[in-house]
């Protein structure tokens, strides 16, 4: 008997005997059973039924291109020879797998026009039964690892190919491991959009094209050197190139493949192109120009942008860099000249899909359109997509490209036309951004309010940090004990897990790892991992995970959480915008600008005395939430018997409220010397009660982070753009409080009005209306206004003079008349 029929034999065995037991996952992952589970907790919990790990899967990698085309293994399934694999993504599209030598299992991950976790099935019996779940996590080819796709050598080269002075051979390079095969060809595919915007007929189309290579050696590398394309291929103006086995026919959809990224085809467009560049990208900004003038607004219900560079990378909440202009990254700004570092919005409009854009300059000034063609610029339809994904404008990346990024190209970059496109694409500036507010736990834990209330509570348990009934967020956080190096505990605790939800989005909870020298990250109680992507599109929620010690999770209503491991302590910052005033309970208080009442207990009792340490440790323990509303995982005996099975507040734990103070302590002298100015209060009580400088000086640290993100949150004035006058020029591209901008006329003209502009604190610009009049009108425009002076002057006069002189007449009469009385009377 083979090895693999030897497999296959003891599989049907094991799976016989789990069903007749009673406790098989088959078509149940994620499910309780009564004698063992299929939830993903059972693994930390030991009862797991039998076939737990053959029926709810996990794969490697576990990510890839929404393109497709990357091949994954299934982990610890049994597969035989005879299998039939066919793999099927959100219960629709199929692609084929196959056993390897090894008896493992294969997926091929199929084209998705979306983003994030995608469940998926298997079938071991082609197709008639789909036995085994797992999920695949789909990823926007801007945000995909290099690692995982093919590169184009000099890009600039690529997308400019055909204007003056471009052209030659193509290179580009992939890692011969992601495809699986000695001869391989090089396909052109292409994405275009069909049927009125808007409208159901809306599609997105990814088309095979042609191939530019068959049968070519997988040796990594390719050159070639592009030829012009007739009708209609000529027509698809971005795509990708795929690399894929030779085996397959040309242009078969859903085989291993490794593919570039998403770019112009500039070398493949029609002879129009390469004969006059300029114009043939003028007639198709016209054209463009054209389109927009049919398609509805969209400018109107994007979100502001923030006024300062320091705002726009503190409101994490609802901003987050562009990977296509990085400060961190050397700000390679390729659309964005003389910008060092852009941000997107992160949501989506509600409508239309459209995005929004943010860039700054070295002096953290945003830039604007008017200003330069590297300013900020508003999206149709949003990089990122936007769920419900799949139609256009919600298409990830790919819709992006057809409405704003070709759009550049055709105006700006092949041709000098940018009025067209700023026309379309104007800068939004800043004069009704809100910033958001920041309320802090840090240390053991330590806690600053949104209106900057500072106190401490050490109590151990479950409790909510905030809740917003009206916006559906909740936000919870878990304490326990601090343990010292010795294994002995104090009488002082930590934040050791924050979970959060937001409407009916997924719940996610942020923890300290096993061991505490990273942050765990869970997703409706099962683990995620962040080893191959930084960024996650889960349900009515992103995370972001740079590395271990980083969490950001934003939510569709603006908030974000950011959660740091510094210390081996949690510091947990929430970020709330404005429409959250008036509207938060909990630790972190009331969000409406008055500190005297954030000190509130859940019954509606408020502690005035800030300096009563028992009082604020009743105030905390009030909050402590329920069984039936925890959104915690209980994964462990530990956990079970410690909160679930236990008193959300621990009424037996007792810290100690004061520093404990040894004028023979050697530590005394060191915190003294670690921990001074604002917030030293905190430094000392961690570092005493932990006996950690460590802890100590991570408590400091954080103190000192919320410091900086509260200035870096301070609301600025703007006063917005102010235009240069017609025939004239201007100094200075900052329109905030105190910023001064100077304007000129060009050579021939005088200037009339205000030479210099000052944006006041009232968001308006002091001085008169400029204006620039031509030197050669100047004597006329000084002789009109004399003339009209000296016409007015000699109307006056005339006025006067009548007056006068009917006055005299006037009194003349009078005189006569008394005579003639005095003559009838005497």
């Amino acid at each position: 008997m083979g090895r693999a029929s030897y497999l296959s034999v003891i599989f049907i065995c094991f799976v016989s005997i789990s069903r007749i037991s009673g406790q098989s996952c088959e078509g149940k992952c994620g499910g309780k059973l009564e004698s063992c589970s299929c939830h993903a907790t059972c693994v930390s919990l030991d009862n797991c039924c039998a076939d737990y790990g053959e029926y709810c899967v996990d794969v490697t990698p576990y990510s890839g291109s929404i393109f497709g085309g990357t091949d994954f293994i299934v982990l610890k399934a049994t597969f035989n020879e005879s299998s039939q694999i066919i793999c099927r993504f959100n219960d629709e599209i199929k692609t084929v797998g196959y056993v390897d030598t090894d008896s493992r299992g294969h997926c091929i991950s199929p084209l998705l026009y979306e983003t994030g976790l995608v469940p998926f099935q298997i079938s071991t019996d082609n197709g008639t039964t789909f036995s085994r779940h797992g999920a695949w996590l789909s990823v926007h080819p801007g945000k995909l690892d290099p690692s995982f796709k093919a590169t184009i050598i000099n890009a600039t080269q690529w997308q400019y190919y055909g204007t003056p002075k471009v052209g030659g051979p193509l290179d580009m390079t992939w890692n011969t491991s992601q495809v699986r095969a000695e001869k391989v060809n090089i396909e052109l595919w292409g994405y275009m959009e069909k049927g009125d915007p808007y409208s159901e007929s809306w599609q997105g189309k990814w088309e095979y094209l042609y191939s530019l290579g068959r049968d070519q050696p997988n040796s990594g590398a390719f050159r070639f050197v592009p030829k012009t394309a007739g009708k209609p291929f000529s027509d698809w103006e971005v795509g990708c190139l795929r690399i894929s086995p030779s085996t397959h026919p040309d242009g078969t959809r859903n085989v291993q493949a490794v593919w570039t990224e998403d770019h112009a085809l500039a070398w493949h467009l029609e002879d129009k192109f390469r004969q006059d560049s300029a114009v043939w990208a003028l007639d198709k900004c016209k054209a463009w120009d054209q389109l927009e003038e049919t398609l509805p607004d969209f400018l109107s219900e994007i979100i502001d942008c923030p006024c300062t560079l320091a705002q726009a990378r503190a409101d994490t909440g609802r901003f987050h860099t562009d990977y296509g202009c990085d400060m961190e990254k050397g700000s390679v700004c390729t659309y964005h000249p003389g910008s060092v570092h852009c941000v997107r919005a992160i949501q989506a409009s509600p409508k239309f899909a459209a995005g929004q854009q943010c860039c700054y300059d070295h002096t953290g000034a945003q830039v604007l359109t008017d200003d330069s063609i590297g300013g900020s610029t508003p999206d149709r339809a949003h990089d990122w997509g936007s769920p419900p994904f799949v139609k256009p404008p919600r298409v990830p990346g790919f819709s992006h490209w057809l409405y704003d990024v070709l759009s550049f190209y055709y105006c700006c970059l092949w041709s000098d036309n940018c009025h067209y496109y700023f026309k379309r694409r104007p800068s939004s500036d800043c004069r009704t951004y809100q910033v958001p507010k920041a309320g802090v736990v840090f240390g053991d834990p330590h806690f600053i309010t949104f209106d900057g209330v500072s106190y401490s509570f050490n109590g151990k348990g479950e409790y909510t940090i905030m809740v917003s009934e009206s916006k559906e967020l909740t936000i919870q956080g878990r304490t326990e004990p601090v343990i010292l190096t010795n294994g002995s505990m104090v009488k002082a605790t930590k934040l050791s897990a924050v979970a959060m939800r937001e409407g009916t989005s997924d719940i996610i909870e942020v923890r300290l790892g096993n061991p505490q020298d990273h942050l765990q990250v869970l997703q409706n109680q099962t683990s995620l991992s962040f080893s191959e992507q930084s960024w996650m599109d889960l349900k009515g929620v992103f995370v972001f995970s740079p590395n271990p010690t980083n969490v950001t999770v934003m939510f569709p209503s603006g908030a974000g959480v950011e959660l740091r491991l510094r210390g081996g302590t949690m510091t947990t910052t929430v970020l709330l915008p404005e429409v959250f005033k008036d509207f938060t309970r909990g630790l972190l208080g009331k969000m409406n600008g008055d500190p005297k009442d954030d000190l509130v207990t859940s019954d509606g009792q408020t502690e005035s005395d800030q300096g009563n340490a028992e009082g604020l440790f009743n105030f905390g323990a009030s909050w402590a939430i329920l069984n039936e509303s925890t959104l915690f995982t209980y994964d462990s005996e530990h956990l079970l018997n410690s909160y679930l099975h236990a008193p959300k507040h621990d009424a037996s734990f007792r810290p100690v409220f004061s520093i404990p103070e040894d004028p023979n302590d050697p530590l005394g002298s060191q915190a003294s010397e670690l921990c001074s100015g604002e917030g030293s209060l905190y430094c000392r009580y961690d570092t005493l009660m932990a006996r950690s400088l460590e802890m100590g000086n991570a408590t400091r640290v954080s103190f000192q982070s919320h410091r900086s993100v509260v200035e870096d949150l301070e609301p600025v004035v703007s006063c917005g753009w102010l235009s240069p006058p017609t025939n004239g020029k201007k100094e200075g591209t900052r329109y905030l409080q105190g910023a001064v901008v100077k304007l000129s006329c060009d050579s021939g003209y005088v200037l009339w009005g205000s030479e210099e502009h000052t944006c006041l604190g009232t968001g308006q610009w002091s001085g008169e209306t400029t204006t620039c009049v031509a030197d050669n009108l100047r004597g006329i425009v000084v002789g009109s206004v004399i003339g009209a002076l000296a016409l007015i002057l000699m109307i006056v006069t005339l006025i006067i003079n009548s007056r006068q002189h009917k006055r005299e007449t006037a009194a003349s009469a009078v005189s006569d008349d008394g005579q003639d009385q005095i003559r009838v009377v005497f």
